[in-house]
């Protein structure tokens, strides 16, 4: 359809420009940003159904020689083991996945949501210019390094020496613990820029009835940024649980349904990890339980998603 004409007039004379004939520089250079844009997005979309479909292929494949039941119900965890000893029930390693998240969980949701509303509510700004980036900068650490951390100073000097826990060498309690610290920054950053966009007309109406600074951080604020703040929550979480080399180093390769956090654990990612990196024939049962491990980590990951939009999508609705 062609565009309307634009014309002026100066004195006597009418100038007329006509904007039907070509289509402009910007217009091209618009539409060829909105082709790139949709590229970009296409091939994001394209790559998640590649890797799906590739963990989905080998999963196929590994249930064509192990039931399903055996795998989602069993709760020994041995692969390697001769053919007369093995057991593919990845309950194990689904418990271990779970309980060092829980672990790690319970270190950085109160630390990071404290973080949150002390940089967003009382923290100056040039206290603030220098915590936040900082917090940042530890969130981009390498998960070597804390693996090597917990390994070789907070287990032996901190666990067993300051405070005398008695833990191994590796140990999901550490491994545990670490991950929490892992994790905070993003809780924490997420969560202060989510309660840093709240109005501040809202606190003002809280500070004009007589409420208190904690009264408003705790009442007006914090429930205002909740979706964003479940968001955080959820994303830390989601980073727990698809952690893999601080678990490898850390916390040990044996698949364990127990309750004692001193013992060895291994989790999804990290066998994944160890498995991948050694001497196994491709095509074999070994092999493909790499595949079947990582289609059920996904799974996981992506119920976990799920429920985290539905809880932004309830709250936002509600305060927003």
């Amino acid at each position: 359809m062609a565009e309307p004409r634009l014309a002026a007039s100066s004195g006597a004379q009418g100038v007329r420009v006509d904007l039907t004939r070509t289509p402009t520089a910007r217009s091209r250079f618009e539409t060829g940003i909105k082709i790139a844009l949709m590229a970009a997005a296409a091939l994001s979309v394209l790559t998640t159904l590649l890797i799906v479909g590739s963990l989905l292929f080998e999963t196929i494949e590994f249930f064509g020689e192990v039931p399903v039941s055996d795998f989602l119900f069993g709760t020994e965890w041995t692969p390697q083991f001769s053919a007369a000893q093995q057991s593919f029930g990845v309950i194990p390693l689904v418990w271990g996945t779970i309980y060092l998240s829980l672990i790690a969980l319970a270190v950085a949701i109160p630390l990071g949501l404290l973080s949150a509303v002390y940089l967003s509510e009382y923290a100056p700004n040039r206290v603030r210019k220098v915590v936040k980036p900082v917090l940042e900068i530890l969130a981009g650490v390498p998960t070597i390094v804390f693996g090597y951390f917990a390994l070789t100073f907070f287990s032996p000097d901190v666990l067993n020496g300051l405070l005398g826990i008695g833990v191994g060498v590796f140990n999901g309690l550490s491994a545990g613990l670490i991950m929490g610290l892992l994790v905070l920054p993003t809780i924490a950053s997420v969560a202060e820029d989510a309660m840093s966009a709240v109005p501040a007309s809202l606190r003002e109406g809280a500070f004009g009835l007589g409420a208190s600074k904690l009264q408003v951080s705790l009442r007006i604020v914090f429930p205002a940024a909740l979706s964003g703040i479940v968001a955080a929550l959820v994303l830390g979480a989601s980073r727990a649980v698809g952690e893999t080399v601080l678990v490898l180093v850390a916390g040990g390769q044996t698949p364990n349904l127990s309750l004692n956090p001193t013992e060895s654990f291994q989790t999804m990612a990290a066998y994944i990890a160890a498995q991948a990196r050694g001497d196994i024939p491709a095509g074999s049962i070994e092999y493909l339980t790499i595949f079947a491990v990582g289609f059920t980590l996904f799974v996981l990951t992506l119920l976990l998603n799920i429920v985290s939009i539905r809880l932004v999508r309830k709250y936002r609705q509600v305060y927003e």
